[in-house]
């Protein structure tokens, strides 16, 4: 029963660290504005392919992410550290009011009315950007059992619908809450991620030293 809820909180974190990561709170704003030209028919359409994309995106890395590194010779630990120092670089994006900034100066590339921006730049960057990517390759090589690999796919797919959820709503969150409590909230989640990211380099600093 312990081991039960044990393995259950492995994939809620995994939940939170893509939550953190991804930040779909902030991005809702971003949403609005690609999409801002298309009908409503156009702007569910858009939505739903970016988030299968993403899931597969997501998915593919977290599966294969471990052969991956294994065919370039690179240590899970290795790995680890570098995804570790990329999510506290995007945490302090996050906290500063870069990343952002910077999702907004991309997105601002597809953004006519003919565009297709479901899957770039939504799916990839802007929800599946790097850190998301490294962060899933990380989870899958710490926990590479089928059952896990099956259920955090399964987590990747949940986390999946609630951005669908969420941008689908997003022109009602962003009259109630307004750009101040969004960027509010981007700054939690950038000391949530700095956290994940601290984590990541002491873990494999102490695999690496048998500590």
């Amino acid at each position: 029963m312990n081991m039960f809820f044990i393995d259950f909180f492995i994939y809620i974190k995994f939940f939170f660290s893509l939550f953190a990561l991804v930040n779909p709170i902030g991005l809702i704003p971003i949403f609005t504005t690609i999409t801002r030209k298309k009908t409503i028919e156009e702007r569910n359409r858009t939505n739903l392919i970016a988030n299968i994309s993403v899931s597969i995106i997501l998915c593919v890395s977290l599966i294969f992410g471990k052969i991956i590194l294994n065919t370039f010779g690179i240590s899970i630990n290795s790995f680890r550290i570098a995804g570790g120092i990329l999510v506290i670089a995007i945490a302090f994006s996050m906290l500063n009011g870069k990343i952002l900034k910077e999702k907004n100066k991309n997105s601002s590339k597809c953004n006519s009315e003919n565009d297709d921006v479901s899957v770039i730049p939504l799916a990839m960057p802007l929800i599946a950007g790097p850190g998301a990517i490294s962060s899933t390759i990380v989870w899958g090589s710490q926990h590479s059992s089928l059952q896990n690999l099956i259920i955090c796919s399964v987590t990747i797919l949940i986390f999946s619908f609630f951005c669908w959820a969420l941008f689908k709503i997003s022109p009602c969150i962003v009259r109630f809450l307004g750009k101040n409590s969004i960027n509010i909230m981007t700054k939690i989640m950038g000391l949530l991620l700095f956290s994940i990211g601290v984590e990541f380099i002491i873990a494999s600093i102490k695999s690496i030293f048998n500590v």
